[in-house]
């Protein structure tokens, strides 16, 4: 996050993505103090070392409290990282809960 905070991404074609589920979306507080990014940002909506199925609800709050921070058109929902080390049997209900979040999401700011 350096880069961003010292403006050197600012500006530039770059999309960033950010493992921040664990962080408590620590990382997304330069935003707030007022850093402007134009590419796309992914913060990550939740943790891919858990094996825990975070419902939809809980995602949805994930991606509002990123909206609070970040403009919507440069929001990406996506997991906080890859999913090679998960098991299927997680990362499918878990990317299904993610896009129900994101349909839910959509559907609130359309109002």
């Amino acid at each position: 996050m350096r880069a961003v905070r010292n403006h050197q991404l600012c500006g530039k074609e770059a999309s960033v993505t950010i493992e921040n589920s664990r962080c408590d979306d620590k990382l997304l507080s330069i935003f707030r103090e007022g850093v402007k990014y134009g590419a796309g940002i992914g913060p990550g909506v939740y943790d891919i070392h858990s094996p825990r199925i975070p419902p939809n609800e809980e995602i949805a709050d994930r991606i509002n409290k990123m909206l609070a921070v970040l403009e919507k058109n440069i929001l990406w929902v996506n997991p906080n990282y890859g999913l090679k080390t998960c098991k299927y049997t997680e990362v499918k209900p878990t990317l299904t809960n993610m896009v129900v979040a994101t349909k839910i999401t959509r559907n609130e700011l359309a109002k």
